[in-house]
C-alpha cells in the first residue's frame, strides 16, 4: 500500500503487458466512496437492499446488453460493494487465456423488478455505456465495462435525488486461472453476506 493525500491506497493489481480487452474471467471488486454504506444492510447473512442498491443489481445484470462479447458469472451487491464475475469471450479475438468452464448463472436481465427501478424520467443508460465504450482504454475492455457501469449507477443517483453518491475511484481485479479456481471464487461471492459480520469491521478485508 502507498501514502496518497494522507491516504493509503491499494496499489493496482493489473499486468503490465496484458491486454484488459482480450478473453478472459476476471473476478472484480467495487467499492463505494469511503466504503459508505449505500447499497443496503445484511441482516441474518441476507442482503437488503436500499433503492441504489436496487439499482446497482439492476445495472450489473444488464452489462451484457452493453457490453458485446461480455457475460456475467457469480455476483453479490454488498452494502459498500459489489463483488462480481465478468466473462470476456470474443470469438474474433487471439485467445490469450480463457478460464474452461461452463459461466454459472449467467444473466442477461435483472433480478429487479423494472417498475421498482423507474424515476418518473424512465431513466435509459444506455447512451452511457454507447458513449464511454467509445473512449480510451481500448473498447470492450474490463476498464470500459467496469467504468461504464460505475457512471450508469452515478448518473442515475444523481437524477433521482441522490447526488452526493460516488466510488471509489479504483476497482479491483484478479485474473481468473484456468486451475479450478473459479469455484472457490464463485462460493466466496456467494457466501459474502455470511462473512458480513466480521468484514464490515475491516474495511480493507477485501478478498484478492
Amino acid at each position: 500500500m502507498t501514502l496518497f493525500k494522507n491516504k493509503y491506497r491499494v496499489e493496482s493489481t493489473r499486468l503490465p503487458n496484458r491486454d484488459y480487452s482480450q478473453n478472459g474471467w476476471y473476478f472484480v471488486t467495487i467499492c463505494t466512496y469511503e466504503r459508505e454504506w449505500l447499497f443496503g444492510d445484511v441482516v441474518n447473512g441476507q442482503v437488503h437492499l436500499s433503492k441504489i442498491g436496487q439499482i446497482a443489481q439492476k445495472f450489473w445484470a444488464e452489462i451484457p446488453q452493453h457490453s458485446k462479447n461480455t457475460y456475467i458469472d457469480a455476483y453479490v451487491i454488498m452494502p459498500n460493494h459489489v463483488h462480481g464475475i465478468i466473462v470476456i469471450d470474443n470469438p474474433e479475438s487471439k485467445e490469450i487465456f480463457q478460464c474452461r468452464e461452463v459461466p454459472w448463472n449467467v444473466s442477461t436481465k435483472s433480478d429487479v423488478d423494472d417498475n421498482s427501478t423507474k424515476s418518473g424520467d424512465d431513466f435509459d443508460d444506455t447512451d452511457v455505456y454507447q458513449n464511454l465504450s467509445k473512449m480510451s482504454p481500448k473498447a470492450g475492455s474490463l476498464s470500459v465495462i467496469i467504468r461504464s457501469y460505475k457512471a450508469a449507477v452515478t448518473r442515475w443517483c444523481k437524477m433521482n435525488g441522490y447526488p452526493n453518491f460516488a466510488w471509489q475511484q479504483r476497482f479491483f481485479d484478479k485474473i481468473i486461472r484456468a486451475d479450478g479456481s473459479v469455484d472457490n471464487i464463485r462460493e466466496y461471492i456467494i457466501n459474502n453476506p455470511l462473512k458480513w459480520d466480521y468484514d464490515k469491521n475491516n474495511s480493507s478485508g477485501l478478498w484478492m
